[in-house]
């Protein structure tokens, strides 16, 4: 009750600073833990705990509420800057693959027999960590353990264990409802007065292309239609959008690459004087070799800088690449982006 009365404390400050006052049933504290994601500006920040390892974001959803939600990432937290727009969802939970590996032993029978498998797997020469057999087969019975307790699987007897047809399913249910945990992405950092007149694919211009926007009239949500609107004038003023007879808005299909473009290609015109090197724009089927050096924060989003001898180009940043800042990354332009060679599995970004 103490630190209910603590965040509801520290709400009431966020929105007096901001000269509102809000009834008490707007607000939604979520703890560590949420079922729908929620999508809003982050108007409050503190941390939650003496040892710093959780901090509270106070968040005014496009919902017409306030919502107090405790990010167990102080480092993602600390991303989410006061008037940054922020998506905020409980973390995605996917099948393991201990359970894949029961379901296809158990898809004939229902029945999954350890014994069975590991002289299946050892015969095979399929590849376990550390080459253990043992440690490997006992971390599936482990997890069937888990199951077993809460009703997902039965347990014969030891080397014999009886699974659902809808296994894979209800394990990776059992996994998001024990995990719970909120993870933040960054939608944009700037705030919406900022948005409705800068260059660049802004958060309000994908919202507005977005086949599934929902934005209730209240709280945040009535300030993102009345800068959607003013955004659209300048849509229309520079040329990227149209007005129909009927007053409505039409713009092309690809509008977000377009101003996606536009921006680079005036980031890229001024770095070149810094870099003095030319800006290179990758054609579909090319191969971009070259040396990650850094990152800049443009209104489109945060981008990579990779260069070599000759030229420099500008890739849409992902968190992965980080850890190879300083050196040599390659990968092929694909229609859509890049296919990085370092990633385990190859998943297409946006880049140039």
């Amino acid at each position: 009750m103490g630190e209910r009365g603590d965040i509801v404390k520290a709400i009431n400050r966020a929105l007096s600073d901001r000269g509102e006052e809000w009834a008490l049933v707007s607000y939604v504290l979520h703890g560590e833990q949420g079922s729908s994601p929620i999508v809003g500006w982050v108007i409050g920040k503190g941390l939650t705990d003496e040892l710093g390892e959780r901090i509270g974001l106070i968040v005014d959803g496009v919902d017409g509420r306030v919502h107090h939600v405790a990010v167990g990432e102080a480092a993602a937290g600390e991303e989410a800057k006061i008037g940054a727009i922020v998506e905020i969802a409980p973390s995605a939970a996917h099948p393991r693959p201990a359970e894949r590996k029961i379901v296809a032993m158990a898809r004939d029978t229902g029945e999954y027999h350890p014994s069975t498998y590991r002289v299946m797997a050892e015969a095979a020469g399929l590849r376990v960590p550390g080459g253990n057999y043992e440690f490997y087969i006992q971390s599936h019975v482990s997890r069937l353990e888990a199951f077993r307790r809460v009703g997902i699987v039965e347990r014969i007897d030891g080397d014999h264990w009886r699974i659902p047809g809808d296994f894979e399913k209800r394990a990776t249910d059992y996994d998001a409802q024990r995990r719970g945990r909120m993870t933040i992405r960054l939608l944009s950092n700037l705030d919406l007065e900022s948005q409705i007149g800068v260059d660049g694919a802004t958060w309000l211009d994908r919202e507005l292309m977005s086949a599934h926007r929902v934005i209730v009239q209240g709280g945040f949500g009535a300030e993102v239609r009345l800068a959607m609107e003013r955004r659209k004038d300048i849509l229309v003023m520079k040329g990227h959008a149209w007005r129909t007879l009927e007053g409505g808005l039409r713009a092309p299909k690809d509008l977000i690459a377009r101003l996606e473009w536009e921006e680079i290609a005036h980031e890229g015109r001024a770095q070149e004087g810094q870099t003095r090197l030319p800006i290179h724009v990758a054609s579909e089927g090319e191969r971009v070799t070259c040396v990650f050096t850094g990152t800049t924060q443009l209104n489109s989003g945060k981008y990579a800088f990779i260069e070599n001898a000759h030229e420099f180009t500008l890739v849409p940043w992902r968190s992965i690449m980080d850890e190879r800042l300083g050196r040599q990354i390659s990968g092929i332009v694909r229609e859509s982006g890049i296919s990085w060679d370092f990633e385990r599995k190859r998943t297409v970004g946006i880049g140039m």
